[in-house]
């Protein structure tokens, strides 16, 4: 157990040094030897994991669809906003987060292994897709197509702020915004009086998250001592 524990460890140290190369520097001059420099292991130890950069560069897209730190709450559609919240919150910090859009974007990088984008998409889609069950959502909105702006929307708004990085307006102020624009054509008028959009939910949400964690890791350390 130790030993897979160490193994998933060095996987996750690669990938974060991966997504910061990436992020830094686009695909295309992005060097496994930055890479290795970065992570601090081995050749051997990288090439067990990964076997090329373009198997780096997918893994960091697979890290990209990430709900940690979404707490599950009552209304689909309010979770389906703290998805977008927390995510504007962490990527600023995780390069691992923002290096996926980079290589979204980067058209030589898409022909050679695709994008994350699809991945989001089915996930919120299916997310709306149960808000609307719920009786949340007004009845022409269509989650899929939905899924498919708003995937759009708040790439094309990270990747503008991250341009603008110096006039003083966070990501979380502008998904924010995002959300204020969507939410009013897709939601029921009683779920969208009760919704939390405000430029520090993610924030608030990520460090319930942690609280959590913490708790459950003493709790865990308390049952092991008794």
């Amino acid at each position: 157990m130790a030993k897979q524990a160490r193994a998933i460890q060095t996987r996750r140290t690669i990938l974060e040094a991966a997504g910061a190369v990436f992020d830094e520097f686009g695909y295309e001059s992005a060097t496994i030897a930055e890479i290795l420099s970065r992570a601090g292991v081995t050749k051997g130890a990288l090439y067990f994991h990964f076997a090329s950069k373009e198997e780096l560069a997918r893994g960091v897209l697979e890290a990209a669809i990430t709900t940690e730190g979404v707490i599950p709450q009552e209304s689909k559609v309010q979770e389906w906003v703290d998805v977008g919240m927390v995510l504007a919150h962490r990527l600023p910090k995780e390069p691992l987060l923002s290096a996926p859009i980079r290589l979204s974007a980067d058209r030589r990088a898409r022909e050679l292994f695709g994008t994350s984008w699809a991945g989001w998409i089915d996930y919120l889609a299916e997310m709306l897709t149960a808000a609307k069950e719920q009786g949340e959502l007004l009845p022409h909105v269509d989650p899929r197509q939905i899924s498919v702006l708003f995937v759009s929307a708040w790439t094309g708004v990270e990747i503008v702020a991250t341009a603008a990085a110096g006039d003083g307006e966070a990501l979380e102020d502008r998904i924010a915004m995002l959300y204020d624009c969507f939410l009013p054509s897709i939601a029921v008028p009683g779920v969208l009086g009760r919704l939390d959009t405000a430029p520090d939910r993610g924030g608030r949400i990520w460090e319930a998250h942690k609280e959590r964690a913490r708790a459950a890791a003493e709790g865990d350390g308390q049952a092991l001592q008794g």
